[in-house]
């Protein structure tokens, strides 16, 4: 499974012969990628916020996966050719991958005239095998963490049952968890590597993402954290 960070919270996720677009948002800093030259099988969303779904309109042509209050808001308002409607605590499979949607701690809402609602705001669970509750040390998985503050279900839930070797999780304050709160996160879902995102992109959500960094060793957590640049690939298969 390789794991590409443009930028803010989208995420290029590459499972077998399958890729999945998180959040596609390229107005960011962070990013010199052009989405014109994205290819992927399928787009997932978490929430409606611009941050997130703001270069939607590169990828009409792709099946988009998200609640399906967010699924009729992209075929509505972007006219999406297909979209896939699922909802918390469901599990699709798109292509290689399963696809687990989890809740997140975070506010809804189309910052448009759209007068429907956009659901609850979502995290995914991305794995190339189907979750179980027998522990499968052959799967690897990763878990996107959406716009979010810090919930028990990541200790409670997630980190026993879907078992994620890895989590993007996002850091940047003010809108969501900051370092420290994202430390704890890290720390509760017992991964093997963290990575911050949701920072950096512009004034409210700048920090020092070494704070993150320090805030995940003082929790004792055993993750390794990944500060990784814009548009950089992360091989999780190969833990590197």
């Amino acid at each position: 499974m390789e794991l590409t960070w443009h930028g803010h919270s989208t995420w290029y996720v590459s499972v077998g012969d399958t890729d999945l677009l998180i959040d596609p948002f390229f107005d960011n800093p962070i990013t010199s990628t052009d989405p014109a030259d994205l290819d992927p099988d399928y787009v997932l969303l978490t929430h409606g916020h611009a941050d997130h779904i703001g270069s939607l309109d590169a990828f009409t042509d792709v099946p988009v996966a998200a609640t399906p209050e967010l699924a009729t808001y992209a075929d509505e308002e972007y006219d999406v050719e297909e979209t896939i409607g699922f909802n918390i605590g469901g599990t699709i499979e798109l292509g290689d991958a399963f696809v687990t949607m989890h809740r997140a701690d975070h506010t809804n809402g189309f910052e448009t005239d759209y007068e429907y609602s956009a659901g609850p705001p979502t995290g995914y669970v991305i794995s190339d095998t189907k979750p179980t509750q027998v522990d499968d040390e052959e799967s690897t998985t990763f878990y996107h963490a959406g716009d979010t503050g810090l919930m028990t279900e990541m200790r409670d839930v997630i980190a026993p049952y879907l078992e994620p070797d890895a989590a993007a999780v996002p850091c940047g304050d003010h809108f969501t968890m900051g370092p420290w709160q994202a430390a704890v996160a890290v720390d509760w879902l017992d991964v093997d590597h963290a990575f911050p995102m949701h920072y950096d992109t512009f004034g409210p959500i700048e920090i020092e993402v070494e704070d993150f960094v320090n805030e995940v060793a003082g929790t004792g957590s055993d993750a390794e954290v990944h500060v990784l640049d814009g548009d950089e690939t992360f091989d999780l298969s190969a833990g590197y």
